[in-house]
């Protein structure tokens, strides 16, 4: 998470500013400004706990007087029952982040969950999971990250980090060999090293790459896993290969067996259950 963090710092702080505004007035006018508590993270539902660093920075934000232990790292895998940590101190502070720490865990545990049981699809194969650029607007650091804590690994982060040509690209670039040799130009004018992809909708575009040649890795898109394993025999190691488009948990070993490199999956993220959970007051008698 240390490369993120400016970021995640940044964007916590404004989802504390969206939510709290000038206030939580419901736990101000209920409760004395001195009472001080205990809340535990319970969970309701089994999968992978993702997102407890990212709780513990939302209420030290709103409060770096509160103490949290955790008792359960992320990357575990969670069951109904368990307490994933503790946290004491100020009432009204625990009571102003447990929503928002909550929408945090729940969906990241979700992605995490989602893509530990993709991975488990691809054992035996080195095939690698991808995530894609289909994120939440302002939650791609917090989606990204549950990602690699669920075992998966990140594609691009966004447009600035690396070229990826599609078929728009294509189309307005006026075909394949002109989008490569452009791409190639500008990356030299700019003194810029970023790998470069191209996606492939058919073997004749995928031909008019090879004959091109100057990418790095070549997506094949919306292909059978019998087409993928002829394109990757085409390809012949020459590049790196990637499939996407359509791909599910059905049909995701099928895939890996073609012995493609990455498989990219968009519904990792914009496509999932959030793992149900909730903060509970801890009442000593």
């Amino acid at each position: 998470m240390s490369n993120d963090l400016p970021a995640i710092i940044k964007l916590i702080k404004q989802a504390i500013a969206e939510d709290i505004g000038d206030g939580d007035h419901t736990s101000l006018a209920t409760i004395p400004a001195d009472t001080t508590g205990k809340a535990q993270l319970l969970v309701k539902e089994e999968g992978i706990l993702a997102g407890t660093a990212i709780a513990e920075l939302v209420f030290k934000t709103i409060d770096p007087l509160l103490a949290i232990k955790r008792f359960i790292d992320d990357g575990t895998y969670i069951y109904p029952g368990d307490i994933a940590f503790e946290i004491q101190g100020s009432a009204i502070a625990i009571l102003s982040g447990e929503r928002l720490a909550l929408n945090f865990m729940q969906r990241m545990s979700g992605i995490a969950t989602q893509t530990h049981a993709m991975t488990k699809s691809l054992e035996g194969h080195p095939t690698r999971l991808l995530d894609t650029r289909k994120t939440t607007p302002n939650m791609r650091p917090f989606e990204k990250l549950a990602v690699r804590i669920g075992g998966g690994y990140n594609h691009r982060f966004g447009l600035f980090d690396m070229i990826l040509i599609k078929n728009n690209h294509i189309d307005f670039a006026g075909g394949i060999k002109q989008a490569i040799v452009s791409t190639q130009k500008y990356l030299e004018q700019n003194n810029k090293k970023l790998q470069i992809e191209i996606e492939v909708r058919n073997f004749d575009e995928l031909q008019q790459v090879l004959d091109t040649g100057g990418v790095n890795r070549i997506m094949l898109d919306n292909f059978t896993p019998e087409a993928i394993s002829k394109a990757v025999e085409l390809i012949d190691s020459r590049y790196e290969t990637e499939a996407s488009g359509g791909i599910t948990m059905e049909s995701l070993r099928a895939y890996a067996e073609t012995g493609v490199d990455f498989i990219s999956v968009g519904a990792l993220t914009h496509n999932i259950k959030s793992l149900d959970m909730s903060l509970r007051a801890v009442i000593n008698k």
